[in-house]
């Protein structure tokens, strides 16, 4: 018999919101209290959705499906979850938006299969949309971002989907006998059947990724869900059928078989028309709406265009810092002056942003160490005291070439493959056989004839890092060196074996047209979804704040991969057709500077007022009673870096963020399974 807990009254209007979901299913005959554990489950994620609760569990098939809901338009109790399908076949908890779901249902009603609505959510046209149409052809009709799980009560099958680039999280495995599956690993641990171990390969892949990539998790066992794909598990189905949706690798070799062939300027006015129609679509709330604003060209295109599109000034956030280089607020306060925004500043002391890094672990909830996280959460914190749905410009450096590794490799390998690969190892050899301070030390009276301004901070740091690269063997090697934190984790993880991520060979399927190329399928597959997103919605979830990605529209995208280099980087500019639309609304004067990274001062913090705390995580005693990691290679980085002869923060702070995540969040239980589950090779 199914049950549904807090069922409410219905309304004629109600329209998106964001939320948690959370649920399991269990053999059947050995249900039991699956309300209450389904509740308790979902209180974990009230941060995502502080508005409402709801159950919905079948004792007789062991099924339960639990949700937390952010109203974002429309406040009405219409679009309450868990959420029934008409028929009564289907039942609902998701987590996203729909930004087309109108057009969705005047599908679904041109096709005379229109139910009697009972609202206007987005959750329940896509639930009417499924039940019409099917799972795979409703997912291909929506543009969005989500993650869902739907219970098919005719053929007891649950299925679990996310969206096409990865903006909402879903993780998923099995504890024993029970399958469980929520936006956040913390909801699967307060399930009675947890038992966590630790994974001694996804560890590996923090080391050199700063993320733990999907399909992988911290844990042995239990996944991510991956982007564009959706996954059903049947009653004799323990790993579930899985199917994707849409598929970034064939986007690429379509895209390249059928590229754009208008002008330079054409494609400039079809990438406006598409932003407009995003960026209009994500403008829709009915609670306070606004943007994040750095002043650089993805940001303040986004912004730019709001403004154009709104009646009244678009309400903007900029996070500020005194440290020389670290601070954009000052040039996004003269964008948002330029376009008329009301624009909100607020600048960051030291000590305020450090206070940030003892409530990471519970914010990201797996170990994730890009230091950006802390600005991020400091704006969205900021945002939060003034809107509920914030937009970003996310993803406009994996669309249009931006980032600065893609220039290195269109300049660098084509100069490196001219020599043969014996003499380039050579050379390599040749600069490591000092240290890094010896270098340091030698350059030390060369370099002083120099203006001060040209001349660079720790060589010896500079010529080691280029020896990795220049000894290297192909495009892929040189991508691999320049996205990796540590360049051989499995040297530094006891008992891990780096995996092959999974993402990264469908990616390989494309052939690309050059090495740029690849680094951006690399990329859009891999790091935005596993980094750059993961970032933004952990962050903005924290505190109740909704994060939408207007240029992660994949009707965008696709038309992105059409665009050809010499379009997309034309006249040796990074996103040339993203800047000519910012360019229309904001004078270039106002954009043009160096790239800046969204960081802190982790490399100085770390040399002084976060010192004593980073010793005590990178003690040798304590990296060897763990028996984790070796402790040799992190207390030499570690020692190298407090001498000042190479900045090693990134090594560092992968080893720190799990270090942190481990004292605060692991259970117990979980370090003793991971000590034994190493073996021998743990008394190292």
């Amino acid at each position: 018999m199914s049950r549904v807990a807090d069922d409410r009254a219905l309304s004629p209007d109600f329209e998106p919101f964001m939320c948690g979901l959370a649920g399991f299913l269990v053999p059947k005959g050995r249900s039991g209290a699956l309300d209450a554990i389904a509740r308790d489950m979902a209180e974990t994620l009230a941060h995502r959705g502080p508005d409402d609760a709801g159950v919905w569990t079948d004792e007789a098939a062991g099924i339960a499906l639990a949700h937390r809901r952010l109203s974002v338009v429309d406040l009405s109790p219409a679009g309450h979850q868990p959420m029934r399908s008409k028929s009564g076949r289907f039942v609902i908890v998701f987590n996203g938006e729909i930004y087309n779901h109108r057009d969705l249902r005047a599908r679904v009603e041109a096709e005379g299969r229109a139910p009697a609505w009972r609202g206007h959510s987005d959750t329940e046209v896509l639930l009417e949309a499924i039940s019409a149409w099917g799972m795979r052809r409703a997912l291909e009709a929506s543009v969005g971002m989500f993650a869902l799980a739907l219970w098919d009560c005719a053929e007891r099958t649950l299925t679990l989907a996310r969206d096409r680039l990865g903006e909402k999280p879903l993780y998923y495995g099995w504890a024993g006998e029970t399958l469980l599956f929520a936006s956040e690993l913390k909801a699967l641990r307060r399930h009675p059947a947890w038992s966590g171990e630790i994974d001694r390969a996804a560890l590996a892949l923090l080391l050199r990724h700063n993320n733990v990539p999907a399909p992988y998790s911290i844990y042995r066992g239990i996944k991510k869900l991956e982007p564009a794909s959706y996954l059903v598990f049947g009653p004799a189905r323990r790993e579930g059928t899985a199917h994707v949706y849409w598929d970034a690798a064939r986007l690429a070799l379509a895209a390249e078989q059928d590229p754009f062939h208008g002008t330079p300027e054409e494609a400039v006015d079809e990438l406006e028309s598409l932003l407009r129609q995003s960026i209009g679509g994500q403008m829709l709330a009915d609670v306070p709406l606004g943007a994040f604003l750095s002043g650089g060209v993805d940001s303040s295109t986004v912004v730019a265009l709001m403004q154009a599109m709104s009646p009244r000034p678009v309400k903007t956030f900029s996070i500020g810092f005194e440290e020389a280089g670290y601070d954009e607020a000052r040039h996004a306060k003269r964008v948002a002056r330029h376009l008329g925004t009301d624009h909100t500043e607020l600048y960051v002391t030291m000590r305020e942003a450090m206070a940030v890094i003892p409530r990471l672990s519970g914010i990201y909830c797996e170990p994730f160490a890009d230091s950006s996280q802390i600005p991020t959460c400091l704006v969205a914190e900021l945002a939060r005291r003034h809107v509920t749905v914030s937009l970003s410009g996310d993803g406009g450096d994996e669309l249009f070439s931006g980032y600065t590794r893609y220039l290195l490799a269109d300049r660098l390998w084509p100069a490196l493959a001219i020599v043969p690969a014996a003499v380039r190892r050579g050379a390599a050899s040749l600069l490591t056989r000092m240290t890094a301070a010896e270098w340091n030390a030698a350059a030390r009276f060369p370099l002083a004839v120099l203006p001060r301004r040209l001349r660079p901070a720790l060589p010896g740091d500079k010529l080691h890092k280029a020896a990795q690269v220049v000894a290297l063997e192909s495009p892929g090697d040189v991508y691999r060196a320049l996205i990796s934190q540590w360049q051989g984790p499995n040297d530094i993880v006891i008992g891990g074996k780096e995996p092959e991520r999974a993402s990264a060979s469908r990616a390989g399927m494309a052939p690309a047209s050059s090495p740029v190329r690849r680094m951006m399928l690399e990329d859009l597959v891999g790091y935005l979804p596993d980094d750059i997103l993961v970032k933004v919605d952990r962050a903005a979830m924290a505190v109740s704040l909704e994060s939408r990605v207007p240029l992660l529209d994949h009707r965008l995208v696709e038309f992105s991969w059409r665009l050809p280099m010499e379009i997309v980087r034309r006249r040796g500019r990074s996103k040339w057709p993203l800047r000519q639309v910012l360019y229309r609304y904001v004078p270039q004067a106002l954009i043009e500077r160096p790239k800046m990274g969204f960081g802190v001062p982790i490399d100085t913090w770390l040399r002084g007022p976060l010192r004593d705390w980073a010793e005590s995580l990178l003690g040798e005693a304590r990296l060897e009673r763990e028996g984790f990691f070796n402790p040799g290679p992190i207390r030499r980085a570690w020692a190298e870096h407090l001498a000042g002869h190479r900045n090693l923060q990134h090594q560092l702070w992968t080893v720190l963020m799990f270090e942190a995540w481990l004292e605060t969040l692991a259970p117990a239980t979980a370090r003793h399974e991971a000590l034994s589950s190493a073996g021998p090779a743990a008394a190292r």
